[in-house]
């Protein structure tokens, strides 16, 4: 059963060209189902058939895992019996006709344009190469909108400062993305001040943008504790990597960016989902005009 099990997720980085991320979170999931299924007394794959699929179903739901967590298991169920069926491991597909649980999706939470500023400004308040690393990251995951597994991926001939732009290789396909004169000054003081003193903690050299203070690539774990530690003194304690993303896309719409434009910049593969950060703008502007109105009335 664990060869046809990495045979898929293979299958997934390889040819699906998935994330690392996205390719992990299949195999925790599918790993748990394979247990599941030999508890029940089948310990070959062939023998595979919708009640155990419906009893793995059950079992989750027992265990009450968020919504999220069961829709994510049962695609990653789905989407492994079909890959079963396609090299005639199985004949018969024991998810067919089975409905993934709803997911309502949560609006995305931006920050104000002015504690962007002031986050901007947090690293100005130390010294030293991770000071300027920091203001570096800070800047261009704000001025792009990236993703921190983007933005930690970045390596040294992903930057054009003389073009002002980034190529950034994401889950769609590869995106060169403007960048604002701010983040090129960041961006430059980084790399001829604070860059060369963080690689000489490595005996090797690195390729990466971004590097940690032993001079490798810094990872999104780092990042995130990097962020964590801003936002504590921000005052904005769910502050994420991805509020940054969701900040981007949207200040750009309500400064009257073109909804296509923005999400070809941020690398989705449907408009549907960048329309939901029109949908908050949208929602925020009736806020304040009810708010107007309601002054109004009470002056």
């Amino acid at each position: 059963m664990r060869d046809q099990l990495d045979q898929f997720l293979a299958h997934l980085a390889s040819e699906r060209k998935l994330s690392s991320n996205t390719t992990s979170a299949y195999r925790t999931d599918l790993e748990q189902f394979s247990e599941f299924v030999q508890e029940r007394g089948n310990s070959d794959w062939h023998n595979l058939n919708r009640d155990d699929v419906l009893a793995f179903l059950l079992f989750l739901k027992e265990r009450r895992y968020a919504t999220s967590t069961l829709a994510r298991r049962t695609a990653a169920v789905k989407s492994f019996c079909d890959f079963l069926v396609r090299n005639n491991i199985i004949n018969a597909d024991p998810t067919a006709d089975l409905d993934s649980p709803r997911v309502d999706r949560t609006p995305p939470v931006a920050i104000t344009v002015v504690q962007v500023d002031e986050l901007l400004e947090l690293p100005l308040r130390s010294s030293g190469p991770e000071a300027f690393r920091d203001k570096a990251m800070l800047e261009l995951l704000y001025a792009t909108g990236v993703r921190v597994s983007e933005l930690v991926a970045l390596d040294l001939n992903d930057v054009n400062l003389e073009a002002e732009c980034v190529r950034c290789n994401g889950r769609n396909k590869e995106r060169q993305l403007p960048i604002t004169s701010s983040t090129v000054t960041a961006l430059e003081e980084y790399l001829d001040i604070a860059r060369p003193q963080l690689a000489r903690g490595s005996r090797t050299v690195d390729t990466a943008l971004f590097l940690n203070h032993r001079g490798k690539r810094l990872t999104r774990q780092g990042f995130w504790l990097i962020l964590k530690r801003y936002a504590s003194q921000l005052g904005v304690h769910e502050l994420t990597p991805h509020t940054l993303r969701h900040s981007f896309a949207t200040h750009m719409l309500a400064n009257g960016a073109d909804l296509r434009s923005v999400q070809q910049l941020l690398g989705h593969a449907s408009i549907s989902t960048t329309q939901i950060y029109q949908q908050v703008n949208q929602a925020e502007a009736k806020s304040v005009k009810r708010q107007k109105a309601l002054a109004e009335v009470e002056s």
